[in-house]
């Protein structure tokens, strides 16, 4: 198979879909890689280390396209990438359609296989994100911590405190892999965690795993409002595979927060689970409703986008090897949690959440 890797054009995207390690595994399994001129450059990757990894260099998107049975990036397309997509294509990346509509009926209008990596699922979860929401996790404290300081329009809070100071309390809604790597950091820097998830089994696990570094809660609609007015951070962590994220923060508990909180939002390439978001990018990541700054940073590992794309080419080689090996359906007709991944063919909704989520039919592939 011939796979294709374009640059990322999306506002300060500096990943890559493969690296010149993932491209020498595909070399060596028989397969052609062509990769848009600087392309890895974000990363530190230069053309000259594609080509010694066995990839050949092609001057645009559009030779990529053209050239490739198989597109692997990192970001949903942009429109002017799904006007290159074609019936033969297949398209392997993140999408997040429940959010995007537009993107979705561009996709199904192309006729191209489209696989995204936030619903292929694992044994043990969604091995595809899990990488990503590790990143964004852990960028969610060090961001928050930031945008708490007085000069970027913060309350003027040290997210730790100092000895006679209280700490900032800090409220994580989620305890997935991103909430669990954001109460990671939120703890090593000293703060007052408190962890909210309606899995009372997940709770206990947490529990046992911080030991006394952390507070849980059951997350009901009072005890998010309260955290929303008690805390200085509140990081929305939620996830619901394939669907739009719930809003768990509306617009009137934002109104008890204290002035100059912050939110950050990881679930905002699902929408986002405070009713105030909206998707924001590297070049301009915050706003302001009510007083509290809001950090909705829709590629939110792209800020560290070498340790983000040796982390996410780790998770999707295999999978891409597969693909490549077997053909698409072949590769999802063995591997059941692969097929999950599959959003949009032939024209068809073929995910059953993103097509609640976005109101269109739901056809089986």
């Amino acid at each position: 198979m011939r796979v294709g890797v374009p640059k990322e054009i999306k506002v300060h995207e500096y990943r890559v879909g493969l690296t010149p390690a993932s491209v020498a595994e595909l070399v060596a399994h028989g397969h052609e890689v062509v990769v848009e001129t600087n392309a890895g450059n974000g990363i530190d990757c230069p053309d000259k280390a594609y080509e010694k990894a066995g990839a050949q260099i092609l001057p645009d998107a559009t030779a990529i396209f053209k050239a490739a049975d198989m597109i692997v990036k990192v970001k949903e397309p942009q429109p002017q990438e799904i006007a290159l997509l074609e019936p033969r294509h297949i398209l392997f990346t993140y999408l997040h359609l429940a959010a995007d509509k537009p993107q979705a009926e561009g996709l199904m209008k192309s006729g191209a296989t489209c696989i995204a990596y936030e619903t292929v699922t694992g044994r043990t979860g969604l091995p595809l994100l899990k990488p990503m929401s590790e990143v964004a996790g852990r960028m969610s404290v060090q961001v928050g911590a930031h945008y708490l300081e007085k000069e970027q329009g913060g309350r003027g809070v040290l997210l730790g405190g100092v000895p006679g100071v209280a700490p900032a309390k800090v409220a994580i809604l989620g305890g997935g892999v991103a909430g669990v790597n954001a109460a990671q950091m939120a703890t090593g820097m000293r703060a007052d965690v408190t962890i909210y998830d309606i899995n009372n089994d997940r709770l206990a696990e947490l529990d046992m795993f911080f030991s006394s570094q952390i507070k849980t809660a059951y997350a009901s609609r009072s005890a998010i409002a309260h955290a929303v007015a008690e805390s200085e951070l509140v990081i929305g962590a939620v996830l619901v595979p394939g669907a739009a994220a719930p809003k768990l923060v509306t617009r009137d508990m934002l109104k008890t927060m204290k002035r100059g909180s912050v939110l950050v939002d990881i679930a905002i390439d699902q929408g986002g689970c405070f009713e105030t978001s909206h998707a924001t990018t590297h070049a301009d990541p915050v706003y302001e409703v009510d007083g509290v700054i809001h950090y909705c940073v829709a590629n939110m590992p792209g800020a560290v986008a070498r340790t983000s794309a040796f982390a996410l080419n780790n998770a999707t080689l295999p999978f891409a090897l597969k693909i490549a090996n077997l053909g698409a359906e072949e590769a999802m007709r063995q591997d059941a949690h692969l097929a999950e991944g599959l959003n949009v063919s032939g024209g068809k909704i073929r995910h059953q959440a993103v097509a609640e989520a976005l109101d269109l039919p739901f056809e089986p592939a």
